[in-house]
């Protein structure tokens, strides 16, 4: 195990209490745990990528850093609209 396999491991295991924040929370501090949760996995894809030397990983990292911040954005319009 290298260095990059490591960090992602601790993003891993960073993403547990994100994970109950989300669930056991209302929808706002839900929303916030969501984002981050979102930046997070994005960030342990680039750390995989670069652990393996896997390119794919990397594109895919990207892709999930561009839709996590568009999702929790559209959830928070729908959120205000509610009655």
């Amino acid at each position: 195990m290298n260095e990059w396999l490591a960090a992602a491991l601790v993003l891993l295991v960073a993403m547990v209490p994100l994970g109950v924040v989300c669930v056991r929370s209302p929808a706002v501090e839900g929303l916030v745990a969501l984002q981050v949760g979102g930046s997070n996995a994005a960030l342990i894809l680039l750390l995989l990528a670069e652990g393996i030397q896997r390119q794919p990983f990397a594109d895919l990292a990207l892709i999930l850093a561009a839709t996590s911040f568009i999702g929790p954005l559209a959830f928070a319009y729908f959120l205000e609209r509610a009655p």
